[in-house]
């Protein structure tokens, strides 16, 4: 989720997410980690919208924090739509990291997931704003993985996690590293639909929602969401 806001007299669209991490397994440096790679992959195409029949270059402003002793409250009353939390700790039910929703502005990270240049805190952001997982995903043949196809998408060779093994069996499959966000991930993101008010408008919806340690709460019930992660 984040605020956008635009700048007619440089044609620029710039949208400002804030990072807040909180767990067990947050601390600064993965505050930093996770603020460098969403602002660094989702600026590296140099995304152009095309707004009002005039294209509008797309920048992306992360600025993240390490909350530590934010509470259930905090979360829940949050009006910024700036503001994404997401709690980081070394167990998670489903074994996997994930958002709450399509354009929300919460989620649970596993801390085993966010290797440096891991791509899953870039992969995620999208979700936040609106983007889901490619609907086809065998891309042999079309080169480097967009950032929003998930683990398990077949790939041409150099860009699985062994090169050598054949397409689909273990460690013939998609390596997260090799993801990259495209001019199609940003043409996906339908900026040119936004409402201004005040030259100001918001990208994705308050989820808001507070996650528990999932090493000190039972599963039940529990569904990761399977196109959110």
């Amino acid at each position: 989720m984040g605020e956008v806001e635009i700048d007619f007299s440089r044609d620029i669209l710039k949208i400002y997410s804030h990072i807040i991490i909180y767990g067990n397994a947050a601390n600064e440096s993965l505050a930093v980690q996770i603020r460098d790679e969403i602002e660094t992959m989702w600026n590296e195409p140099l995304g152009v919208v095309e707004f009002r029949g005039t294209p509008f270059k797309v920048v992306f402003i992360i600025t993240s924090e390490l909350k530590k002793h934010i509470t259930e409250l905090d979360v829940l009353q949050n009006t910024n739509p700036k503001n994404n939390y997401f709690r980081i700790e070394e167990f998670a039910h489903g074994n996997i990291s994930f958002v709450d929703g399509l354009g929300c502005n919460s989620g649970y990270f596993k801390l085993e997931n966010l290797y440096k240049g891991s791509t899953t805190a870039a992969h995620e952001y999208g979700h936040t704003l609106g983007l889901h997982h490619p609907k086809i995903l065998d891309i042999r043949g079309k080169g480097v993985p967009g950032i929003m196809y998930p683990r398990g998408t077949l790939v041409d060779a150099p860009f699985q996690y062994d090169p050598l093994q054949p397409a689909g069996s273990v460690g013939g499959t998609m390596h997260p590293m090799s993801r990259k966000v495209k001019q199609e991930d940003i043409t996906a993101l339908h900026l040119e639909k936004l409402v201004f008010e005040r030259d100001r408008s918001i990208v994705g919806e308050f989820s808001n929602v507070y996650h528990w340690n999932h090493a000190e709460t039972p599963p039940e019930n529990f569904i990761v969401p399977p196109i959110f992660g």
